[in-house]
């Protein structure tokens, strides 16, 4: 998920800023900021039944969590992108740390479903700001081999993430119940807040897009009549809709109809994960043979 205006550096230019030398210091963090997107989902998943009863909510209810966080994820990156541009990249992911930490509050503090709902919108504009600008800031940062290499690194984050939250996440609900969960969220954006301190802007002034942000937001209407974008947007779409409906549904099929104790959904769920990254590295070595298209197709 990766908006259209992101600047990038320019071709040759030798990248020696203080956070391009930490090494690893920066990869923590924007593995952290990478990461956002599972573990605000991921991790509350065997805890979805628990909810509704607590809540009195019913099960569409519990599941509109998902697709409200979603809603707010995808307007999110329409407006981080723009504003990171223009502002750099550190005041945006400052605030979209600071809206995650008061969603994922809400939440823990919740007494019906639809101010859990409101809350995970909330939540979800805050996390969808340390995703997509963490990508920004490595091609702020690196180029060439060392950028795809740090790229690499961040999208095995997103891959391990799913596999992990739902286990951890029902060991929490195990020991402290479901509330527990989102107040473990609030710790993390709390520390990912902190560490943030050690990492200095990456976008200097002198690179920073001067277009205001109204002319930035209507060139998206433009790319609305590229059919050949439309395409691979709507196979994209199709794809994140079945799988998500997957999300939201399993945890009712397995826990409340199969009854599947909590603390083994986790296993089930990173099945489902394990499928997706094996037909990716499957993908990866039909794609120089047959073409991205045929395969698609």
């Amino acid at each position: 998920m990766m908006h259209a205006h992101t600047a990038a550096p320019p071709q040759g230019a030798a990248l020696t800023t203080p956070a391009a030398r930490q090494g690893w210091h920066v990869l923590a963090i924007l593995s952290l900021l990478m990461g956002f997107a599972s573990i605000s989902t991921d991790l509350y998943l065997p805890a979805m039944p628990a909810m509704g009863q607590a809540l009195g909510a019913a099960t569409g209810t519990i599941e509109w969590t998902i697709s409200g966080y979603l809603v707010g994820f995808s307007v999110g990156q329409l407006l981080w992108g723009p504003v990171s541009d223009r502002y750099g990249r550190r005041v945006p992911v400052t605030l979209g740390l600071v809206l995650f930490v008061i969603g994922s509050a809400g939440c823990a503090l919740s007494t019906s479903g639809a101010g859990l709902i409101g809350f995970r919108v909330v939540q979800a504009l805050g996390a969808c700001a340390g995703v997509v600008l963490s990508r920004a800031m490595v091609r702020d940062l690196y180029e060439g081999d060392r950028a795809a290499q740090m790229m690499s690194t961040l999208i095995t984050v997103m891959a391990i993430a799913p596999l992990l939250g739902p286990v951890v996440g029902g060991q929490i609900l195990l020991l402290a119940g479901w509330r527990a969960i989102f107040w473990v969220l609030v710790g993390v954006g709390l520390v990912t807040m902190a560490l943030l301190l050690a990492l200095p802007e990456t976008l200097p002034p002198a690179r920073r897009n001067r277009e205001t942000l109204t002319r930035a937001f209507l060139r998206y209407g433009s790319l609305l009549r590229e059919p050949v974008l439309l395409g691979y947007v709507g196979a994209g779409g199709f794809f994140y809709g079945a799988m998500f409906a997957y999300v939201a549904g399993t945890p009712f099929a397995y826990i409340t109809f199969y009854h599947v104790p909590a603390q083994i959904y986790g296993l089930l769920f990173a099945a489902g994960i394990a499928g997706i990254m094996a037909v990716n590295t499957i993908n990866a070595r039909l794609v120089p043979r047959f073409g991205s298209d045929r395969l698609l197709r």
